[in-house]
């Protein structure tokens, strides 16, 4: 079996075997991952990648928005049950989303909007995400609910990987709400790393035999569907295991103090040779279940985007009052320029993350993986609603903030929590990078590490380097391509004054950073892996270019006249 990229790149940078393999692992099934995409729709042709790495800045790319409302009457009836249980005071049994809740939004179709089903088409991923957006300034506990059912729970290994027989089965009790779903990755010891999976199956007749505990698992309902990653015969895998309906002895839900997600059902889920149908393994051609695992994460972090989007927007809708209300020494605060500088920073805030959600959503219905697009959107919507919650709406509402029914009080772990959901922050940073760098490394830094590993085995001379100059030469050509032929930015012709600068600033930074990361690369060699801050830090500069880029396109192409004169 050939080795990935990063497998090589660990081994000849001196790390551990242990180690070597298991992030090849992680590297291989990426691989898979975009093996399931066309060509031009995999990271190596993506907005980001193309606008770091190739001579022409991809105008096109970035420019190209699907704006949509929630106008069809499914979406509107949805929205409409959330509110009216708002008012009446009925969202919640004690203190999870209530059954009358549940039931009324699944008789709705909340439930399907991602399932397709011959009679009822699924629903744009566009006009998904900016719906969440609009649940979410209702209740995030519901759009998360949502989120987590038709993304990362049962409804996308099915849909994506399912064979007919899998699909007749559970759609369309994942369409109107009888099998709520969920996806059991962690485990106690299995987090970032998740080639370090303990649960197992075992084949048993006609059964599988499961045995395992997974940790941290959102939307576990008794009666409910979940893709359970494990390993069989040594290798990961995803069963889909219907929930009974109660503990048995084969089987149970553990329960357990959780400061965030209190609304939903967030628990563990014990497994002592408990019997699954062998018809339920989901079967690949190529990959296994970290393939399944790693296809259903981008639509989940674009839905994160969109949720603190919502988030936000509350926030703002509080703090604009507030200020107005609120007097020091006989002035309204909003008067005052740090109120001013606060509000101000929120509302930017939120329409660079609705950016980023109509951008990274629109390429995905055009058949784009949108790696490195849907990690930018949600490490900026964690962060930015981290910041809103504690420096922006904290501080403006003081001491009340930890009152009872205030949106800071009653919510901050929520709020804080999608820091570490869909991948920590920091470590998809460094994902970020990883992905960045494959293809770059693959054509130039492997053939040179290969070489100097070999020739280091023999104490090498420098005439041992220069009888091998062939293998450095495509990467002097490429230097000298970047140091001496100019690249193409774009003309932002029509763009709003105060736009050009951004944008061009943007573009340059952009066009730039491929030298910055190949420097980065050279410097360091195969001890890169053992730089994760640099790493991290020019992970973020790019992102955040980015994130600008595709903000000031979306100013653009508005709809509501941003882009006039």
């Amino acid at each position: 079996m050939t080795k990935s990229f990063a497998e090589t790149a660990m081994e000849l940078g001196g790390k551990s075997q242990e180690e070597s393999v298991s992030i090849g692992k992680m590297d291989t099934a990426d691989d898979q991952v975009e093996g399931l995409f066309e060509d031009k729709h995999q990271t190596k042709n993506s907005p980001v990648y193309k606008a770091v790495w190739d001579r022409e800045f991809p105008s096109k790319q970035f420019f190209e928005f699907d704006f949509h409302r929630p106008n069809s009457q499914k979406l509107i009836n949805c929205l409409s049950i959330i509110e009216e249980c708002k008012n009446e005071g009925t969202l919640y049994d004690g203190v999870k989303l209530s059954e009358h809740l549940l039931n009324a939004l699944s008789k709705a179709g909340y439930f399907g909007l991602l399932v397709p089903l011959p009679d009822k088409p699924a629903i744009s991923f566009s006009e998904f995400s900016s719906f969440l957006t609009d649940v979410a300034k209702l209740e995030p506990s519901v759009a998360g609910m949502c989120s987590i059912h038709g993304c990362i729970g049962s409804v996308d290994p099915v849909r994506t990987f399912g064979n007919d027989y899998q699909k007749d089965k559970f759609l369309p009790g994942l369409s109107d709400g009888t099998l709520l779903s969920a996806f059991a990755l962690t485990e106690p010891c299995a987090g970032s790393d998740l080639t370090a999976l303990k649960t197992y199956a075992t084949i048993d007749g006609d059964d599988y035999a499961l045995n395992g505990t997974k940790l941290f698992i959102t939307n576990v309902h008794y009666g409910g569907l979940v893709s359970v990653v494990c390993r069989i015969d040594g290798k990961p895998q995803v069963l889909l295991v219907e929930i009974p309906d109660r503990d048995t002895d084969t089987f149970k839900i553990g329960h357990y103090k959780i400061h965030a997600l209190a609304r939903l059902n967030n628990n563990s889920l014990a497994f002592t040779n408990h019997r699954v149908p062998k018809e339920n393994l989901i079967q690949l051609d190529k990959g296994d279940g970290l393939t399944v695992a790693y296809h259903g994460l981008n639509l989940g972090r674009i839905s994160l985007c969109a949720n603190a989007s919502g988030c936000m927007k509350v926030m703002l809708a509080s703090m604009i009052p507030w200020g107005q209300y609120r007097e020091t020494y006989g002035q309204p605060i909003m008067h005052r320029e740090l109120v001013q500088e606060r509000i101000g920073k929120l509302a930017g805030y939120i329409f660079s993350s609705d950016a980023l959600v109509a951008w990274c959503s629109g390429l995905i219905d055009k058949g784009y993986r949108g790696e490195l697009e849907c990690i930018i959107a949600k490490t900026f919507g964690s962060e930015c609603q981290k910041e809103a919650a504690i420096d922006l709406c904290m501080k403006t509402h003081g001491g009340r903030s930890f009152l009872g029914g205030h949106i800071i009080g009653d919510n901050v772990h929520d709020l804080l929590a999608p820091l570490i959901y869909e991948g920590e922050g920091d470590m998809l940073n460094m994902a970020f990078f990883k992905s960045l760098v494959k293809e770059h490394g693959k054509t130039f830094f492997e053939p040179v590490g290969q070489l100097m590993s070999n020739l280091k085995k023999k104490s090498p001379s420098p005439m041992d380097i220069v009888r091998n100059y062939q293998t450095f030469m495509p990467y002097v050509n490429w230097m000298v391509k970047e140091m001496f032929l100019p690249k193409r930015g774009i003309r932002p012709i029509g763009l709003n004054a105060n736009l050009v600068n951004h944008a061009n600033f943007a573009i340059k930074g952009l066009q730039k950073s491929g030298r910055e990361v190949s420097a980065l690369m050279r410097k360091h060699q195969l001890r890169l892996a053992d730089r994760q801050c640099r790493m991290s830090i020019l992970s973020r500069k790019i992102q955040n270019l980015t994130t600008m880029m595709a903000t000031v396109c979306y100013a653009f192409a508005k709809p509501y006249g941003m882009n006039a004169q």
